[in-house]
């Protein structure tokens, strides 16, 4: 007669060193013959790649669907995850292992259609197009509005024993209770009963039926669904002749997995006619900045960081004292390597310290919390601000797990791991500074890599400033990100190679693009990032486009970009011809398009254009082509004489021709002071000297001319206009650096309206600035000083600094 199979359930915390430590003994001891653990079925055929010495934990499994990408759920592990334990042990003793979840493939559409029916009750009509993307965990996220009695205690039941023991925090009473514990061979019934109990009492407090919303039947209705798939499979098991069967779950689920189980056709009927979308799945490297709850995952912890030094001092059976002394060890080689004091002497008197206070708190050991009071103020001297530095490198830490290469991938992930061996680039999940030179063959070729990365959505880096000139250089504030790997399995539609997916995916963006100036935008991305056919697609595409362009500001908002790619990319030798055929097409059209687009604008039309012209000023002096520069001349010019024009517009004109010297000063004069003739209205000869004096003060400082000229317009004003015109004066002069409008004031004050003032001569001591002119002629590289120099000023030399040529 067949003996009937045994069952252990093991309900653990998830990434709890002291339920894994608690697991592999209990294992080791009862010996079974296979192991069910909580999570996706779907995955069970990667669990031998964990046996690989390369997998370094932490890691996680990707779940996604390929027929909707954005769809996505990770399942992470640590070295001290209680389930990665299992996992090894059931590999290194050689019996199976197999997930018990219920599958993502029925998650994933049933939160699709939940995400369904939550956009049409808030949309009703419109089309849903919407897919979001989940993250699955051991246990449950709440959306806030969302916490009956149920989805609180299944959330953080530990919350509510701590509670109940009289401890504030979870983490606190798991480190007293589990952490500390010598024995722990009954820990787990110890946790089954607790959870029971917590299980009989929240179903005394779920809402009465009716009164539930439709998301929170749907979440219980879930949980039940993956209890009944659990039951399933431990049944599969079960059928299939295996008689030591040991079950790990979360503790939440190990009372519903207790036989006597409900009936099959009871699980079954829950199961029934389950949606489902076809599932792939992965694993991808991992971080603990992930892992902690700072990153918002639903089962996360507070210290990672902290938690794999408990489970290694296990391991290692260190004492109490010795893992204390460890962990201090490290603080103090941390705050070494930043240039802070942290002697010998001094961690001594820390490891004391947290041990002291252990003993007042009835503690066994001193624990984290303990450790960062002594660490603050032995080590720290009383400051909490070394405290963030010791939080994110040890107590959280920026680990980043590994996988090894035989690791299921899409042909882009493996290109992309290829090149990044290839060019040196380790992804690392801490902050790290790239500078490249761009003339060096490797650095320009992770410029590229970066570059259509950047175009693939794959966001490994952003472009930082660097200092000093040159177009050679370029530097990347890098950091790599879990999340990356599904946005390489997004981007992996595109191409099969990280070159020809950012080529297909910005070419598919160029036909896309309904306006010339996002065109000209793409265009440096993609010459930066060296793709040749997507490069040729946009400049036929930009060809077409500006060829039908009607609006001219699209078209001055499309020539600076083009413009900077013509002028600053010649050190990544790139074909810019094609480049400047278009340049020259869109100069040559804006030009006669302008004087029409700046008829009958309105005050806020006229700052617009004021913006573009700026703009296109800057880029046509950029490109430094004499023809481009003389028909902009000619239609600046032009805006100037027409009589029709915005003030704002006719006066930065003006301004323009001036500054670049097409126009004399004392033409410029006239031309202001026309502008500012009592025939005109004084709200049009405001916004002229507004434009006029647009962005810089100084011509107004230093030349007299129009100083007079402006000062005779404001003294001739009546009361009435001058009050009329005070807020847009104001607003023009607001625009001026502090130092020009102190000036101005203290011109104005010293009744210097219509004089500069010349400085006097009576008190200069000549003989003291000669003695310094051979100094000066050495420092300038000339020869001696003439012998025309005099120490005292004559009728014809009335000072030698005036009359000196240095030539």
């Amino acid at each position: 007669m067949t003996a009937s199979p045994t069952l252990k359930i093991f309900g653990i915390r998830h990434h709890g060193p002291g339920s894994a430590r608690s697991l592999v003994r209990s294992l080791q001891t009862l010996a079974p013959d296979i192991i069910l653990v909580e999570g996706p079925p779907e995955a069970t055929e990667t669990l031998p790649l964990l046996a690989n010495p390369d997998m370094q934990p932490p890691v996680a499994l990707l779940l996604y669907s390929p027929d909707h990408l954005q769809q996505a759920a990770y399942y992470p592990f640590a070295e001290f995850s209680p389930e990665w334990q299992a996992i090894q042990h059931a590999l290194n003793v050689e019996i199976p292992v197999r997930f018990m979840d219920l599958p993502q493939r029925h998650q994933m559409a049933a939160r699709m259609e939940q995400e369904k029916r939550d956009f049409d009750a808030a949309h009703p009509g419109a089309e849903h197009s919407r897919n979001v993307k989940g993250e699955a965990e051991p246990t449950r996220s709440v959306s806030a509005g969302d916490s009956p009695t149920l989805d609180r205690l299944s959330r953080d039941p530990l919350g509510y024993l701590a509670k109940a023991a009289g401890y504030t925090d979870s983490e606190r009473w798991w480190e007293h209770m589990v952490e500390q514990r010598q024995e722990s061979t009954e820990l787990f019934k110890a946790i089954l009963e607790a959870m029971s109990a917590l299980r009989e009492e929240s179903e005394k407090e779920i809402p009465v039926k009716g009164e539930e919303n439709p998301r929170q039947q749907h979440k219980a209705q879930r949980e039940r669904q993956r209890e009944a798939y659990m039951r399933k499979t431990i049944r599969k098991a079960q059928k299939e002749g295996f008689q030591n069967i040991a079950v790990v779950c979360g503790a939440w689920h190990s009372p519903a997995l207790t036989e006597p189980f409900p009936t099959q056709k009871h699980d079954n009927a829950l199961l029934k006619g389950l949606p489902k979308v076809k599932v792939k799945s992965t694993w991808i490297p991992w971080t603990y900045a992930r892992l902690s709850k700072q990153s918002g995952y639903g089962a996360g912890i507070h210290s990672p960081g902290w938690y794999e030094h408990l489970w290694q001092a296990s391991q290692r059976s260190q004492s109490t004292t010795a893992s204390s002394i460890q962990w201090l060890t490290r603080v103090s080689r941390l705050l070494r390597g930043e240039d802070l004091d942290a002697s010998s002497a001094s961690v001594i008197e820390t490891v004391r310290l947290a041990e002291a206070l252990a003993a007042m708190r009835d503690s066994a050991m001193p624990g984290l919390e303990e450790l960062t009071e002594a660490t603050q103020t032995v080590l720290c001297f009383g400051d909490a601000t070394p405290l963030k530095l010791i939080e994110q490198k040890l107590i959280i830490s920026d680990r980043l797990g590994q996988v090894p290469e035989s690791t299921p991938l899409i042909p882009l992930q493996q290109d992309l791991q290829k090149l990044q061996k290839k060019l040196r680039m380790k992804p690392e999940a801490s902050d790290k500074l790239l500078t490249l030179d761009l003339r060096k063959e490797l650095d320009l070729a992770r410029s590229h890599l970066l570059h259509r990365l950047s175009l693939l959505n794959i966001v490994w880096g952003y472009p930082k400033r660097t200092s000093g000139k040159g177009t050679f250089k370029e530097a990347w504030q890098l950091r790599w990100e879990p999340e990356l790997s599904i946005a390489i399995i997004e981007a992996g539609c595109w191409g099969n190679t990280v070159v020809d997916a950012a080529s297909a995916y910005t070419q598919q963006r160029a036909d896309n693009c309904k306006e010339l100036p996002e065109l000209t935008q793409l265009l440096e991305p993609a010459l930066l990032a060296d793709l040749p056919e997507a490069i040729a697609h946009l400049m036929h595409c930009l060809q077409n486009a500006a060829a039908i362009a009607h609006d001219v500001t699209h078209l001055m908002a499309a020539l600076p970009p083009l413009a900077n790619i013509l002028r600053y990319r010649d050190v990544r030798q790139t074909d810019t011809v094609v480049v400047a055929e278009v340049v020259d097409g869109l100069v040559a059209r804006l030009c006669i398009g302008l004087p029409g687009a700046c008829g009958s604008l309105d005050d806020d039309a006229a700052e617009k254009m004021l913006d573009a012209i700026a703009k296109t000023h800057s880029a046509i002096k950029l490109l430094q082509q004499d023809h481009h520069a003389q028909a902009w001349s000619a239609v600046l010019g032009q805006l100037t004489n027409k009589s029709s024009l915005h003030g704002l517009i006719a006066g930065y004109c003006c301004r323009l021709l001036l500054d670049e010297g097409s126009l004399q000063a004392e033409d410029a004069a006239k031309r202001l002071s026309l502008a500012l003739s009592l025939a005109n209205e004084p709200t049009q000869a405001a916004a002229w000297v507004e434009g006029f004096l647009q962005g810089s003060g100084l011509l107004l400082l230093h030349d007299d001319t129009i100083w007079r000229v402006l000062d005779d317009w404001m003294t001739s004003l009546s009361d009435d206009a001058f009050i009329t015109l005070l807020p847009l004066l104001r607003r023009t002069f607001s625009n001026f650096s502090a130092p020009e409008r102190r000036q101005m004031g203290d011109r104005v004050r010293a009744g210097q309206s219509h004089t500069n003032q010349t400085p006097a001569d009576n008190n200069f001591d000549y003989q003291r600035a000669d003695a310094c002119l051979t100094t000066i002629a050495k420092l300038l590289g000339l020869s001696s000083p003439p012998d025309a120099f005099s120490s005292q000023p004559s009728s014809s030399h009335p000072s030698s600094f005036t009359e000196v040529s240095w030539v």
